[in-house]
């Protein structure tokens, strides 16, 4: 959101704009590439422009990055960087690699960051995660929180040669180089500032995939980039990202041999997927939880004593039996605001959110009773109906809600046609009770699961949650050149979180995919994406 002063991070990926309209199926008859379902992104492909997953999957296709995080282990690793230098873990001196270029022949150099990241900044650009370079000195000057700009350019950068340049940030900060691998800091080449238009029917970008085509609502159509200069070269010849509207229609053409990818195996197929396809099934830890979002923006749900509404309504959730029963154990119970995944040095503590994250249906009735009822009389929650198997488990939390507070009628669901409409309506804060509010980590640190959701504008705070002490603890916390303390901190503002229930943590997520018999090799990172280069079609 533009003028954040503390959200200084946003979330995952950039992507394409259109509504998915059609659904996908059939193979490409390519031989060597890969089909795989997908889901129209809700913008275009400017890589500070949008943060949701679908159009995450194309950026780590077509970008590469000062660092790139391992498919792995999630640990930030030089990719273009061939240095990142610091003193003082304030001014940075960053050194690109030579040797590197954008497919189109454009050599990658210091310029092409520093003029990227200069657009992201910028007000005018009203590019979504602008308050990612929010901490690069001369940020109030480009994307002031009021009025219009009074500088161009971020102070803090200056190339200082072909494949050098600097960056003083406007406070200590020893984990920004872990940040980089994210895809807002992508290089971008001349063509992008040269003819915008142009840029956005054919992205260009420097990593081991071209765009060939994209027919809206239907297919995109990525191929090997034969002369990409990285190490990590696909070993397909291209993947064809399928749209679907209905992931059951993908399962099924998954098993019907006309789809080799499934990255998302819907909830109702779970219990039928080891049969189905034998070995060729994944279901590996993920850095994603699954949360319910409030409308702070509406005063009915953010008055004095609502809190106990929204903790009644946490308690009233019986987390254990819909994961156990609707997701087949590829969920966990959630008990704090991040993930597993970070393990106790990246930040991760169970049970920071205490009572309120465990089912207790009379103690749930009570809460909402003292704090003055549903506002209405019913709330209804807000889904994208078309991925992820979000009606069941939406369905299971209103009627675990509805027993517990003895009201058939207090909670429904309220299903949105396209996940590009659902976000577009999350974003111009329209819907007027809780929403799914899903999050997949950009990197793997505490900080990543907090700032960009819960701080005080931050670009991913779709319910406006406000306070200032939360808000406080983050910027002492990113302050912190002491990792342990910084974590303490950050855990101390999640405590914070829990108070107030800014936001319902419902299960952690585990990734899943299925694949076809031709193909081999299949991974999912720790931010469960494909990691759609290493897959080999036979």
């Amino acid at each position: 959101m533009r003028g954040a002063r503390h959200a200084k991070w946003a979330a995952v990926a950039a992507a394409v704009a259109l509504a998915a309209t059609a659904c996908g199926g059939g193979s490409s008859g390519e031989a060597g590439v890969l089909s795989a379902s997908w889901g129209d992104p809700q913008n275009p492909l400017e890589p500070a422009n949008t943060n949701e997953v679908q159009g995450g999957k194309v950026l780590e296709m077509l970008f590469r990055g000062l660092k790139r995080y391992n498919p792995k282990t999630g640990a930030a690793e030089d990719m273009l960087a061939e240095k990142i230098d610091t003193t003082d873990s304030q001014n940075f001196t960053v050194t690109v690699k030579d040797g590197w270029t954008f497919s189109n022949g454009e050599k990658v150099t210091a310029k092409s960051f520093v003029d990227a990241w200069n657009y992201g900044a910028h007000l005018k650009n009203k590019q979504k995660n602008a308050p990612f370079f929010g901490y690069i000195e001369g940020y109030d000057k480009v994307h002031p929180e009021k009025g219009e700009p009074s500088a161009e350019t971020l102070s803090g950068l200056k190339v200082t040669g072909e494949q050098t340049f600097t960056v003083k940030l406007t406070q200590k900060f020893s984990t920004w180089p872990d940040t980089l691998g994210y895809a807002a800091f992508a290089p971008l080449p001349k063509v992008f500032f040269d003819d915008h238009d142009s840029y956005l029917q054919t992205p260009v970008g420097n990593g081991p995939y071209t765009i060939k085509s994209y027919d809206k609502g239907s297919v995109m159509s990525l191929r090997k980039w034969a002369d990409y200069p990285g190490t990590d070269k696909a070993q397909n010849e291209g993947v064809d990202l399928k749209v679907y509207t209905d992931y059951g229609t993908a399962y099924t053409d998954l098993t019907a041999g006309n789809l080799d990818l499934l990255d998302d195996v819907p909830a109702a197929q779970l219990k039928n997927v080891k049969n189905d396809l034998g070995g060729r099934y994944l279901n590996t830890p993920a850095g994603i939880i699954q949360t319910l979002a409030f409308p702070f923006y509406d005063a009915d749900w953010n008055k004095p004593g609502s809190e106990k509404v929204r903790k009644g309504l946490s308690m009233a959730i019986n987390r254990a039996q819909i994961t156990d029963t609707i997701f087949q154990k590829t969920r966990t119970p959630a008990t704090d605001w991040t993930s597993p995944v970070l393990g106790a040095a990246g930040g991760y503590k169970a049970g920071l959110c205490g009572a309120s994250c465990e089912y207790n249906a009379a103690e749930a009735k009570k809460m909402v009773a003292e704090g003055g009822g549903i506002p209405g009389g019913q709330m209804s929650i807000s889904y994208n109906a078309d991925t992820g198997s979000h009606k069941e488990w939406v369905d299971a939390v209103c009627n675990s809600i509805n027993n517990a507070l003895d009201n058939n009628k207090a909670c429904v669901g309220n299903p949105i046609g396209t996940f590009a409409d659902f976000r577009s309506q999350a974003s111009q804060q329209k819907f007027t009770g809780p929403f799914r509010a899903g999050w997949q980590m950009d990197y793997p640190l505490i900080q990543n699961f907090l700032e960009p959701l819960y701080a005080t504008g931050a670009s991913s705070n779709d319910g406006q949650f406000s306070s200032k002490a939360f808000d406080g603890l983050l910027k002492a916390a990113n302050a912190e050149t002491d990792i342990a303390k910084a974590t303490t901190t950050f855990q101390a503002a999640e405590k914070v979180l829990a108070e107030q229930m800014a936001a319902i943590p419902l299960w952690y997520q585990n990734g899943s995919a299925a694949y076809s018999e031709r193909t081999t090799n299949v991974a999912l990172n720790p931010f469960s994406i494909p990691v759609y280069n290493q897959m080999k079609v036979n």
